[in-house]
């Protein structure tokens, strides 16, 4: 049952974004093609899918959705883009596909990743939603995409190679890199369903706890998995001399951190009960999936 809902959000999100990004036969042509080529036909699509998740568990219609899921994959797919560049992690897979530096070129990767941030904002304010629920949509996207989110954990995660992170240190960067995405994702199709302070903290904690899930899982996978079932360059994190949960906790440890995250998130939806049954289904996700 999950996986159809599942799919039929998804197939939701791929239509926003083909609606969304610029067509690639009008100029300039390149960058059209080179946003279209790092967002369309790949990925888990896991922070829509939350969007979708957390707004129909308060009720909010999936139309009224639409927008933030995309927007927030529009996000998404710009730090792909910025993250395999040669000045980061210089990797040239993502998704099953060549990155979008190799693809294009390393200009048009770069002015393809701000121009699918911009997208993103630039949806949210015409969405057909009310003034305060898109304001308070940017609001917490952008807390999401800057130095106290996503650009923030990037800019630890770079400060940190090649040198030992302490587990704190470790979660702290994370929390930052992935989970911030993670957690307004679900805070955004909460909003949508006019959630109170008290569910916004609740849902918080589960999103929390799925985003650092989602990384130690990720962490696992690099170590385990080969590049064909990742779609992207597995080993990096090793080659990297990059801290991770297995280099800190070894493998069992990081396992036993994963399992007490999957107990956290279920704890922290129990309150909701069956309205949570997505949300549930995309933490078990998290926690194991293969790829």
């Amino acid at each position: 049952m999950a996986s159809e809902v599942f799919a039929r959000w998804a197939a939701r999100t791929e239509v926003t974004l083909e609606r969304l990004l610029p067509d690639p036969s009008v100029e300039p042509s390149r960058l059209h093609a080179a946003m279209r080529h790092a967002t369309l036909g790949g990925g888990k699509r896991m922070r829509p899918l939350l969007v979708y998740a957390a707004g129909t568990a308060l009720g909010a219609d999936e139309v009224l959705l639409d927008t933030p899921a995309a927007a927030v994959e529009l996000v998404h797919a710009y730090s792909l883009v910025h993250d395999d560049l040669p000045a980061m992690d210089d990797d040239d897979l993502r998704r099953g596909q060549p990155t979008v530096h190799v693809a294009f070129d390393e200009a048009t990767a770069i002015l393809a990743g701000d121009a699918l941030q911009t997208l993103a904002f630039s949806a949210l304010t015409q969405a057909d939603a009310t003034a305060s629920l898109r304001i308070d949509w940017v609001q917490a996207l952008a807390d999401a995409s800057g130095v106290a989110g996503m650009c923030g954990g990037q800019a630890l995660d770079i400060d940190a190679t090649g040198r030992t992170q302490t587990l704190e240190q470790l979660q702290r960067m994370h929390a930052l890199k992935t989970g911030a995405l993670i957690r307004a994702a679900v805070r955004m199709g909460a909003l949508a369903g006019n959630a109170d302070p008290a569910t916004l903290i609740q849902l918080d904690t589960f999103a929390a706890a799925l985003g650092l899930a989602f990384q130690v899982r990720d962490d696992l996978l690099d170590i385990e998995a080969s590049s064909e079932q990742l779609g992207k360059t597995a080993g990096k994190d090793a080659a990297q001399a990059k801290s991770t949960y297995p280099a800190l906790l070894g493998m069992d440890g990081a396992r036993a951190k994963l399992e007490d995250l999957a107990v956290a998130m279920g704890d922290a939806l129990a309150p909701f009960g069956e309205r949570a049954a997505a949300l549930a289904a995309l933490g078990e996700l998290a926690v194991r999936r293969s790829h």
